[in-house]
């Protein structure tokens, strides 16, 4: 049998990513096929980090061509490539920012800034190059989650460098005032705060911006909204029911204002008490499944009630870098695969390929 592309890409088309869901071909994810002979060689280019994964990937799609009779040696490439994505209309992107992912809960106290930050280390260690924004600003909890302490430069006075930790940047207003300082602002104080930081920040060269928001659908989450270019939005919750009906006013506002919802994150899902081991779902079972039925969206994942990703959080060394291996970290891996991959199938953002047109008197 003669092996040509268009037998390769046939035999791809039934070859699944496992976290996009969609073939390979489809997909698009597969570059520069060379045939020499019965020989074979190409490309796996991912939209999406995907850094612990390329190996099962290129080993998926080689055992997938070998199913081809009379098919000689197989060489298989794998790699990232991350590009910038479409916002809500009437935005333009962030320099230096390809996506912006928005992280919400209806209500605190459902371990929303916990998920930003591992989300964001998620990214970083499946190889994106990641930034992490503190948008509470009455109650900024990064610079404690990621262990910083001190204050960022400027070099020109008027734009300020990114905090550094764990490989990611940050930035949080906690960065700017004293730990027991209260930030008595109004609404529109609070808005001109949030962007600043997040304008005025010189983030570098970032495949993601992950923005920790405060709980609600207040006043900053509608500057979010209208003003700030977001590729897409995460909600979590936990199952229970109190949680669910805010959560879902959160996903709703989304929804109105244009932004995609990438999922949602459903933790405390259950409890594994660490001396007998007896499993029990504390605050109900099943919420965020429902909640993702009930809106088309996916459930990114479920995570625990563990006093350790509180214990690690709490001492600046999130789950995702305390304890790398762990199957907390690889739920949080994998949530940051299915979020990016998401974003990955999304329309591109063509802007930067328009000239901008100057109508000047000649």
């Amino acid at each position: 049998m003669a092996i040509t592309e268009l037998l390769i890409q046939s035999t791809l088309k039934l070859c699944i990513d496992p976290n996009t869901g969609k073939d390979f071909i489809s997909g698009k994810s597969i570059k520069n096929i060379q045939i020499t002979g019965n020989d074979v060689s190409l490309e796996v280019v991912l939209g999406y980090p995907a850094q612990t994964q390329l190996d099962v990937i290129r080993q998926k799609v080689a055992d997938a061509l070998r199913s081809i009779d009379g098919i000689g040696n197989i060489t298989v490439n794998a790699g990232c490539r991350i590009v910038a994505h479409s916002v809500q209309r009437g935005v333009n992107l962030l320099p230096n920012v390809k996506n912006v992912i928005a992280v919400a809960s209806g209500k605190g106290g459902v371990g929303k800034s916990t998920t930003s930050v591992n989300l964001a280390l998620a990214l970083a260690a499946e190889g994106a190059n990641v930034g992490l924004l503190d948008a509470d600003i009455y109650g900024p909890s990064q610079p404690q989650m990621l262990g910083i302490s001190g204050r960022p430069d400027s070099a020109d006075g008027k734009s300020i460098e990114p905090m550094r930790a764990h490989g990611i940047q940050a930035m949080s207003i906690g960065f700017l005032v004293d730990t027991d300082t209260p930030m008595v602002w109004r609404g529109p104080m609070v808005t001109g705060a949030l962007e600043q930081l997040l304008r005025d920040t010189r983030w570098q060269d970032l495949d993601y911006l992950v923005i920790d928001l405060p709980p609600g659908t207040g006043d900053i989450q509608l500057t979010l909204a209208q003003k700030i270019p977001v590729t897409g939005a995460i909600i979590v919750t936990t199952p229970q029911d109190i949680a669910l009906l805010d959560a879902r006013k959160g996903l709703k506002m989304f929804e109105k204002v244009g932004i995609p919802i990438l999922g949602i994150v459903e933790n405390m899902s259950t409890h594994i008490c660490s001396n007998c081991g007896h499993e029990e779902h504390i605050f109900g079972a099943g919420g965020g499944a429902v909640m993702a039925h009930d809106y088309n969206v996916d459930l990114l994942g479920s995570l625990p009630l563990d006093i350790n990703i509180r214990m690690q959080a709490d001492g600046g060394q999130p789950t995702v870098v305390a304890s790398p291996d762990s199957p907390i970290s690889r739920t949080y891996k994998e949530i940051a695969r299915k979020a990016a991959s998401k974003i990955a199938i999304a329309s591109l953002d063509h802007s930067a390929k328009f000239p901008n047109i100057v109508i000047q008197k000649t």
